[in-house]
């Protein structure tokens, strides 16, 4: 069950970390001088720092503000030098922080339910984290200072507000370091030349890092106005000054996409602080490439990056020990799942098994037959395409299944028009809302203001929500997630009720393998073996998501086949 799966290989990997953390205790003196860290702060000069209401829904401070739009859309600008951008964040965001910080170490806390875990977690955090901070640039180290400076005391027993933020910042990292927590899976593309509707580049993404419903439910859309480098946008959170998915004003855009990685021993640049340097100091793709090269990952990536100025895109393929760029000969698309494709891990065999075992190529084929499917892409067909549950050659695999592009549970979905300037972002649900539309010419324009009657989203370009929302199959999958949770801790507590509605649980999401699977497993554990190899059966004719889970499955028939003889 991958529930308990999860939870019983990150016991495994602290138990492997104890080891690793006892043998080198030796550099404790490190931890104490990480945990005594601050930025050097002496070059900045800032304005007193105090927010005023505009109305109901929109706060500013200084020439900074905070506003939601009506598609629950939070959009924050800010400018300044990097302290002065940092103090203006914090004190606009300090609510959406708090939300943010209380969900994800909710969620850790599910995952690591002992005490005595957790309380060993944060003694690793610390251990592990103790060279972050020699590996991020003292501006952004000084941004993410100002912002702690309004983080609650709430999480001091995980870290101080500093330490935190700067912890956070590696966490997208830490999560596909470890695999198992299998927070993120994510699908990009991008098209130009022949391939669009206009000739110029456009690009498509799907962001599905997972750590739970509510971590998504505030999304923000940042847009800094530097002192020094390019005025960019990126799709953010709460107390998050790294970028995962965003565009500057040269045109230049970044996506990234989690690559199967060793578990470091040590936390080195967050990729969402090399992707953040990227974007406010690159107007090329080589001036990213060089900058990707100057810096030391401590997780394996895929950073697509699209230029309106060569009117293509690369992949910028990045590991502890190892360096790709990745360019499509002869084709105008490029499409990014979650495996490498440059030479430079043409042998790797840690991304060969990932493509043979998981999801990945199979998601990576299904982008590309959408892209055949639609001809000359535009913003419209590409969010029609960010939005697919199905599999390949449109097969119903049941929603939520992790091989669709579509696995319903992404923070966000967005689509970039570099050329123009022109992105769209998703509101919630997950990509299936309204994308709102931005044009940075707009925002960045020295005339523009925040006000009563101003927007700072472009209303004649919004793509309106996906009709799905409205139907009875979405409502049927909403209550299937929340059913499937609650089976899945009912399995692993052995609570499950005799007189459970299986069939309706089943009739929700009746294409998707998982469901079956259960109920199977459930009559496995009461030694029901005849009926659970009757569930196994009809699960194994579905769309199974990955091979790992075939062969369990194929595991549990044969036992069930076995023991029912008996």
């Amino acid at each position: 069950m991958k529930r308990n799966l999860k939870i019983s290989k990150t016991s495994a990997f602290l138990f492997k970390i104890t080891v690793v953390f006892a043998t080198f205790m030796l550099s404790s003196c490190g931890v104490k001088k990480s945990l005594k860290h601050q930025p050097d702060l002496s070059s900045y000069t800032t304005n007193t720092v105090e927010k005023t209401l505009i109305n109901d829904s929109t706060f500013k401070v200084n020439k900074s503000f905070l506003t939601k739009n009506k598609f629950g859309l939070y959009e924050l600008y800010v400018e300044g030098n990097a302290y002065q951008r940092g103090l203006d964040i914090g004190v606009l965001t300090k609510d959406l922080m708090y939300t943010q910080e209380k969900v994800f170490f909710d969620k850790i806390k599910t995952l690591v339910p002992s005490e005595g875990k957790q309380k060993f977690l944060q003694k690793f955090l610390h251990w592990y984290n103790r060279k972050i901070y020699k590996h991020i640039p003292n501006e952004f180290k000084a941004e993410i200072y100002g912002v702690s400076r309004y983080a609650s005391e709430d999480f001091n027993g995980i870290a101080t507000p500093y330490l935190r933020s700067l912890y956070l910042h590696g966490a997208h990292d830490i999560g596909h370091a470890l695999q198992d927590l299998a927070l993120v899976g994510c699908t990009s593309f991008a098209v130009w030349d022949d391939k669009t509707e206009d000739g110029n580049l456009l690009i498509g993404r799907n962001f599905d890092f997972y750590a739970g419903d509510d971590f998504a439910k505030n999304k923000m859309i940042a847009f800094v106005k530097p002192d020094q480098g390019y005025a960019f946008m990126s799709v953010t959170w709460g107390g998050m000054i790294g970028v995962v998915s965003g565009m500057n004003v040269e045109g230049l855009t970044v996506t990234i996409n989690a690559g199967k990685s060793k578990i470091p021993l040590v936390a080195k640049t967050p990729i969402s602080i090399l992707t953040r340097e990227i974007l406010q100091y690159a107007s090329t793709i080589e001036e990213a490439i060089e900058i990707a090269k100057k810096r030391e990952v401590f997780v394996s990536e895929s950073i697509l990056v699209g230029s309106s100025k060569s009117n293509n895109a690369v992949l910028i393929e990045v590991s502890p020990k190892n360096f790709g760029v990745y360019k499509v000969e002869n084709s105008s698309e490029l499409v990014c799942s979650n495996h490498f494709q440059s030479d430079a891990y043409a042998k790797d065999n840690r991304n060969l098994k990932t493509i043979k075992e998981s999801h990945t190529a199979y998601r990576y084929e299904r982008a590309e037959q959408l892209l055949e499917n639609h001809d000359k892409i535009n913003p419209e067909k590409a969010v029609e395409i960010l939005r697919d549950t199905k599999g390949l050659n449109d097969k119903h695999i049941g929603f939520g299944n992790e091989k669709a592009l579509n696995q319903l549970l992404a923070h966000h979905g967005i689509v970039f028009q570099p050329k123009d300037l022109k992105v769209w972002v998703s509101s919630n649900p997950y990509q299936l809302g309204a994308f709102v539309a931005y044009d940075l010419h707009t925002v960045f324009d020295e005339s523009f203001h925040i006000s009563n009657d101003q927007n700072i989203y472009n209303a004649d370009w919004v793509i309106s929500k996906d009709d799905f929302v409205n139907t009875e199959a979405f409502r049927h999958y909403e209550a299937y997630r929340k059913q499937e949770r609650l089976l899945e801790q009912q399995l692993e507590n052995n609570t499950v009720s005799a007189t459970q509605d299986f069939s309706a649980f089943i009739n929700l999401n009746p294409e998707y393998w998982k469901a079956y699977y259960l109920v199977g497993l459930h009559y496995y554990n009461q030694k029901e073996y005849a009926k659970a190899l009757s569930y196994f059966e009809t699960s194994k004719t579905k769309e199974v998501t990955t091979l790992l889970d075939e062969e369990r499955l194929e595991k549990l028939i044969k036992k069930s086949n076995r023991k029912a003889k008996k």
